[in-house]
C-alpha cells in the first residue's frame, strides 16, 4: 500500500495518537488512590523530559525526512524508520512486561504512565498539526 508522502504524518499522528491515548488513560485510571501534589509533579517531569528528549525530537526529525522525500506515493509504513520502530516495539514490550510481571507498584504506573501518555498523545497531536501545515502548504504552492 502506497499514500501519498503528506499522508505519512498523518500515520503517524493516528500511531502516536492512539498509543499516547491508551497509555494515558492506564495511567489516569491508575491514579486516583495516589493524587498527591509530589505525584503530580512526578508526572509532570516524566512528561517534561520524554517530550524534550525522546518524542519532541522524533517529531522534528521523521517530519523533515518526510519532507524531504520524493513526491511519489510512498510505502504507507515509511512514516518511521528502523531505529523508530524499534524503539516503539522496546517501549511496548518494557510496558506490557512491567505491568503483566507486577513488579511495578500501581502508584509508579500511575504516574509515570500519565506522563508518559500525556508526551506520546502531545507527539500525535503535533504530527497531525504538521500534517495539517504540509497539506496547506501543498495546496498553497
Amino acid at each position: 500500500m502506497k499514500v501519498q508522502k503528506n499522508t505519512l504524518l498523518l500515520l503517524a499522528c493516528l500511531v502516536w495518537g492512539a498509543a499516547g491515548f491508551n497509555i494515558l488513560r492506564i495511567g489516569v485510571l491508575a491514579y486516583p488512590a495516589y493524587v498527591t501534589a509530589v505525584n503530580l509533579l512526578l508526572s509532570a517531569v516524566v512528561f517534561v523530559l520524554f517530550q524534550r528528549f525522546v518524542f519532541g525530537r522524533l517529531v522534528k526529525k521523521h517530519t523533515g525526512r518526510i519532507a524531504g522525500m520524493e513526491e511519489k506515493p510512498q510505502f504507507f509504513l515509511k512514516f518511521f524508520d528502523g531505529k523508530a520502530f524499534a524503539i516503539m516495539a522496546v517501549m511496548m514490550t518494557g510496558g506490557i512486561g512491567l505491568r503483566a510481571s507486577g513488579l511495578a507498584p500501581e502508584r509508579f504506573i500511575a504516574v509515570f504512565y500519565s506522563g508518559l501518555g500525556a508526551a506520546l498523545l502531545l507527539a500525535g497531536c503535533l504530527f497531525g498539526r504538521n500534517y495539517g501545515r504540509a497539506v496547506r502548504a501543498a495546496a498553497c504552492g
